[in-house]
């Protein structure tokens, strides 16, 4: 059997630039969302958006929690152990966009609630599966398996 490697991981200054912009983005989704200009303001987005903001707003604060915390510390099994609840959060949304579906395309030529749909499943069946994949890299990672070493450039 041959011995699994992984992969080097960023420069530290390369991760935490990328956390920095992630800590960003979701600011300013978060703002746009609810301040200026509000989901209100999206043409397609029904008065049930106001059941699942609550969900998305919860998924968008995890991520930027989550990366702020990585920005000051980021070994690899912390990495994997955010990564599974901010996936998990961000699952929930997903569940309840599903089970609401605050979409209104009108008379559309196209079916877009069948795409919107599809895209829903693709995203709550790939949150799933990373959930898996953080969390046995977390496991692994904890338990000092030889494959999940960190390998350092210097």
């Amino acid at each position: 059997m041959t011995p699994t490697t992984t992969r080097p991981r960023s420069p530290v200054a390369a991760r935490r630039f990328g956390y920095l912009v992630a800590v960003l983005l979701n600011a300013a989704v978060l703002y746009a969302a609810n301040v200026w200009p509000g989901w209100e303001a999206v043409p397609f987005l029904t008065d049930g958006t106001r059941s699942v903001i609550g969900f998305v707003n919860a998924s968008i604060l995890a991520s930027l929690v989550a990366n702020l915390l990585y920005f000051v510390w980021d070994p690899v099994w912390f990495k994997a152990l955010g990564d599974v609840v901010t996936t998990a959060v961000a699952l929930l949304a997903l569940l309840r966009i599903w089970q609401v579906f605050p979409f209104d395309f009108g008379d559309a030529s196209f079916d877009w609630p069948l795409v919107v749909r599809i895209a829903l499943g693709l995203g709550i069946v790939g949150s799933i599966i990373g959930i898996v994949a953080a969390f046995v890299t977390f496991v692994r990672n904890v338990a000092g398996h030889p494959s999940t070493r960190e390998i350092r450039h210097h």
